[in-house]
């Protein structure tokens, strides 16, 4: 399956660019402990051995997992996803948190659509390292702008699709997420739609990314945050058991 706008490895092999320091402290975690087990009485050598076994087999399928969904489904391919309703033309926007993968693929899947992208990443509120890292090896997509998730620029009944594809996590706090979404649906025209990409706070993402599944929001906090923004869900589907798509309607 076809990914514009994609190399082979391309995410996982940014997962481990931008957030190699984790990596490195869990490697460096298995040699000590396997460095000093020998010198431990019995049981305290047990316990490293699996502490230490536990490590590595964490880090590796977290690995295997972000290669499968990133990598290996066509996820960035985006034909799954029902961007326009099937037609060719009309207003889309894409808003990411600092680190943009889709808005190419998008102008060259829909170039007869007008695309708008925004960028609400806000270094004061959006504090992760790997952003930063990412800003720095991408270049935004072109005409870019960066706004605020409290004054979103769209004018309302303007949008036929808004994309959030694994960005709205980043807004942590419940209130701001909420105001941001119920802006969202102002801008939407009647028969427009928000696709929602996500991963969840779930027993999959557990097992896939151990404590880093914290990161992500759960399935009832999103529809809290839905609800409150006054938006009903249409559909909701998932491409892998790791990924939700929410398909939402005024």
């Amino acid at each position: 399956m076809e990914t514009l706008s994609r190399k082979p490895f391309q995410g996982i092999t940014n997962i481990i660019r931008f957030n190699w320091q984790y990596y490195v402290i869990a490697f460096c975690s298995i040699i000590l402990l396997f460095t000093v087990k020998g010198f431990l009485p019995y049981y305290s050598q047990l316990t490293a051995a699996i502490v230490a076994l536990f490590t590595l087999l964490s880090t590796v399928v977290s690995l295997i997992v972000s290669w499968y969904i990133y990598d290996y489904t066509g996820l960035y391919s985006l034909n799954w996803l029902p961007v326009l309703n099937g037609r060719s033309s009309g207003n889309i926007v894409n808003m990411h948190a600092g680190f943009d993968e889709t808005s190419a693929i998008l102008a060259k899947k829909y170039p007869a659509a007008k695309l708008l992208v925004f960028d609400f990443y806000d270094p004061l509120r959006h504090t992760e390292v790997s952003i930063e890292r990412a800003r720095k090896a991408y270049p935004a997509f072109p005409a870019t702008k960066v706004i605020s998730t409290s004054k979103v620029p769209l004018n309302e009944n303007s949008a036929d699709c808004i994309c959030l594809i694994f960005s709205a996590h980043e807004i942590r706090n419940d209130e701001e997420r909420v105001h941001f979404f119920q802006q969202l649906k102002n801008a939407l025209r009647a028969d427009g739609q928000i696709i929602l990409v996500e991963h969840l706070r779930d027993i999959n993402n557990f097992v896939a990314y151990n404590i880093g599944f914290l990161h992500f929001l759960s399935k009832r906090k999103w529809m809290q945050t839905l609800t409150n923004a006054g938006l009903s869900v249409d559909k909701v589907f998932k491409l892998t058991p790791f990924v939700s798509t929410y398909i939402l309607k005024k």
